[in-house]
């Protein structure tokens, strides 16, 4: 292998403030990004600016992705963008029999090379990327349909402050033994007993990433670079929908270990041709030891229940609630549901679902309002917050598949519409589907309504639900993230006591909760080093991003003792 180009002390010198910062920040549970989320900051010290990062993109629609990578016995490709265009870019189809063994070649190295050195190696990667995040924005977008500035900065500084989050947490579960120690055990009068004792991280084997379509970066960052930092090669298989992104990972993660001195193969693509469904085939061999999916609950229990040589980390369905008990500040409620309704067409696994609103009303600080008054205001509030397409365009980028739209469709059918979804033309992308959110009653005493509002609709449809009280709406709370499972739950009351119910309810079946959110807050977002997203304590997921558990059994620790 050539010799280093990237210096360990380089790297040192370039990285070790920021993770040191990323692990004070991780205790405190502060406010911190070495990501900047604003596109005019990046043009300067070797970044791309908003020109330059378009440039690149272009420069990679109609032609083939080269990776370098052992195994390659074809090329595949296919991705057509929510917005209308065609890709046309073609990505190296992998024989597994032969790349496997490639990924594994370098382990020994990477596990040589230690703690501090995997995490530096990891922040410099995370560097590489946040410098073109012009360009990886533009392959987010028309690869999950999310608006621009969203792809950009979810799709950038997010998702990168979740893989340097990770490599934190990485970092000091790893370091939390040290690498040795000096064992005396006393004899009384004979001499003691005495060892040296070294300890060493082991990684468990190949990790496997299954991307998401809506997601790419987000979901899939944290996994992957909590198993590098770990010592884990990492094969990345993206929705073959959305490979861009995390093709364009994969080549920025090959380029910086190949310079660090290591095997690029430690990092590797596996793009499926049509059909070719390879995420089971991969998940079951015994050459992959982690796993880490975001995706339907169907095929996330599939993986629990079959990939069982592995540790596997699911992030599946849930139906997010919001129980609106009471409110001081009724307009202020009313903006932020409704933004978080409409934000990328409801197409996040934090966007609330379910509204349970007592069918005798609520008080506010504008009076009384019954249930019907309610739910005609938050209609209200979010045609006007969409009325402007420019504006809905930039909140609701486009739907990301058929398939969320059909869903809107049927929704209209389930119950009384409060809000009509409408069509909304994208002027720069005609052939983009754009719809706004849809609004539905329903009565939480019905058992044919629960049919609706008791699963997953996934998309901009929400369930207004009519129940007899707020503790009516506790327990179908409590029932619903028991069962079905939940990202986020949201609560609205003025009530301690109700609000103490509610609390209660989420720390009982471990549902994050957000009380009151009225201002530039919402309940679907989460910040990386201080929010988990998830918990691993409900169906919706059985890992957290991220915490300690997230990281801690991606690798093993091994000790030699010997005679002192």
């Amino acid at each position: 292998m050539a010799a280093a180009q990237l210096t360990t002390d380089a790297l040192a010198e370039k990285h070790r403030s920021t993770l040191d910062q990323a692990l004070d920040t991780i205790r405190t549970r502060a406010y911190w990004s070495p990501h900047p989320e604003h596109p005019k900051a990046y043009g300067e010290n070797g970044s791309l600016d908003a020109a330059a990062g378009l440039d690149a993109y272009k420069s990679l629609l109609d032609g083939r992705f080269e990776l370098d990578q052992p195994g390659t016995d074809g090329w595949t490709g296919g991705e057509i963008s929510p917005y209308g265009p065609a890709l046309g870019v073609e990505y190296p189809h992998a024989d597994i029999d032969v790349l496997l063994p490639a990924m594994r070649a370098g382990m020994s190295a990477w596990r040589d090379a230690g703690p501090e050195v995997r995490a530096l190696v990891c922040l410099e990667i995370l560097a590489r990327i946040s410098a073109r995040t012009h360009e990886f924005a533009h392959a987010v977008m028309h690869t999950s349909g999310q608006a621009f500035m969203m792809a950009f900065q979810a799709g950038g500084p997010h998702a990168q402050d979740r893989g340097l989050e990770a490599v934190a947490y990485a970092y000091a579960e790893q370091t939390r033994t040290p690498a040795g120690a000096d064992w005396s055990k006393p004899q009384g009068k004979r001499d003691p007993l005495r060892l040296a004792k070294d300890f060493t991280p082991v990684a468990r084997g190949i990790a496997l990433v299954i991307g998401c379509n809506t997601f790419p970066t987000w979901n899939g960052y944290p996994g992957l670079f909590a198993s590098l930092a770990t010592g884990n090669p990492v094969l990345v298989k993206p929705h073959p929908r959305a490979v861009l992104p995390l093709a364009l990972t994969v080549r920025v993660a090959r380029e910086v270990l190949a310079e660090a001195g290591f095997d690029p193969n430690l990092v590797a693509l596996a793009v499926e041709r049509p059909g070719e469904g390879i995420a089971k085939t991969l998940a079951v061999r015994p050459e992959i030891r982690i796993i880490d999916y975001t995706g339907s609950t169907a095929f996330g229990d599939w993986l629990e229940t079959h990939a069982r040589q592995a540790q596997v980390y699911t992030e599946k369905a849930g139906v997010n609630t919001v129980v609106v008990d009471s409110t001081d500040d009724y307009k202020g409620m009313l903006s932020n549901l409704a933004f978080s309704l409409s934000l990328y067409s409801g197409q996040m696994c934090t966007t609330p679902q379910n509204l349970l609103i007592p069918r005798d009303g609520i008080t506010t600080d504008a009076g009384p309002k019954s249930y019907d008054e309610v739910v005609a205001d938050l209609a209200a509030a979010v045609g006007g917050l969409l009325g402007d397409d420019a504006r809905a365009n930039a909140l609701l980028g486009a739907l990301v598949n058929p398939d969320v739209k059909a869903r809107l469709e049927a929704a209209a059918g389930l119950g009384e519409v409060a809000l009509a979804s409408r069509e909304v033309a994208n002027p720069d992308f005609p052939d983009a589907v754009v719809r706004t959110p849809v609004i539905v009653k329903l009565d939480g005493s019905k058992p044919d309504d629960e049919a609706a509002y008791f699963s997953e609709c996934f998309g901009p449809v929400s369930f207004a639900v009519s129940v007899d009280s707020a503790a009516d709406a506790l327990e179908l709370l409590r029932r619903t993230v028991r069962e079905k499972g939940a990202m986020t739950v949201g609560a609205y009351t003025t009530s301690a006591e109700t609000e103490r119910a509610v609390e209660e309810v989420c720390l009982e079946e471990s549902a994050q909760l957000s009380l009151n959110l009225t201002g530039g807050v919402y309940v679907n977002q989460t910040a990386a080093f201080s929010d988990f997203h998830g918990s691993g304590g409900n169906p919706a997921a059985n890992a957290a991003l991220c915490d300690g558990a997230f990281v801690a059994n991606r690798f093993r620790v091994v000790e030699v003792r010997r005679q002192a």
